[in-house]
């Protein structure tokens, strides 16, 4: 996971959106446009990153396709310390 969360990112040009959608999601579960409200993106942005960061294991969706709500994954979470290290040498 540390590895997937190195590149994620800072190895992308989308790794500021994806931190930003990980620190919203660490307040509560939301869905792509509830995403895409807060952060002031496109729908389509945030769903791009969605993908991602559920493809590698850092948020994992509910059932209900209609409002789908986002969540960190366990496994993500035994790694945010890794996270919150990235962070601190990106920002």
């Amino acid at each position: 996971m540390d590895k997937a969360l190195w590149y994620l990112l800072t190895a992308t040009r989308g790794g500021e959106n994806r931190a930003r959608l990980i620190r919203e999601l660490s307040e509560r579960p939301r869905n792509a446009n509830q995403l895409a409200d807060a952060l002031d993106v496109r729908y389509k942005t945030v769903r791009h990153h969605l993908d991602m960061l559920e493809d590698h294991g850092v948020v994992e969706s509910g059932d209900n396709e209609y409002g789908k709500l986002y969540f960190l994954t366990d496994q993500f979470e035994q790694h945010r310390e890794a996270f919150e290290e990235i962070m601190e040498h990106i920002e």
